[in-house]
């Protein structure tokens, strides 16, 4: 079981699975999202995320057509993401989650995309686009 918050502790939630690897990315709707050079994503079944507060401050942004990201409406932070594609699966923000966590970076992905002005310097895999 794992806990998280947004920054402003209005939205509160567990996951009841074990996390898998933190997936980063790189593209540039990511970049813009998060402001930084990618974001921390841990894929999670939707039935293993239960808010435990909050809802009423969840809002969605449809960032491209299938796609929602959901932020907290009073601090701006992102939550997670869903795709139509892909009901079963929410990408949350490993950066919401407390500490310590049971699980590490696993890969880059959209590296092809990434920002100019940050190197990659560890050893993880990259992939160019999505994770195969």
């Amino acid at each position: 079981m794992t806990n998280g918050h947004c920054l402003c502790g209005g939205v509160r939630f567990r996951i009841d699975a074990e996390l898998a690897p933190i997936q980063l990315c790189h593209c540039a709707q990511c970049r813009r999202a998060q402001g930084s050079a990618f974001a921390a994503n841990i894929p999670v079944p939707a039935a293993a995320f239960h808010l435990l507060a909050g809802e009423e401050l969840l809002t969605a942004y449809a960032s491209s057509p299938g796609k929602q990201r959901v932020f907290c409406s009073r601090c701006g932070s992102p939550v997670y993401s869903r795709r139509d594609a892909h009901p079963d699966v929410l990408r949350v923000r490993a950066g919401l989650l407390d500490e310590p966590l049971a699980t590490r970076p696993g890969l880059h992905i959209h590296v092809a995309s990434q920002a100019g002005w940050w190197t990659i310097a560890d050893a993880l895999p990259r992939h160019d686009a999505s994770a195969p």
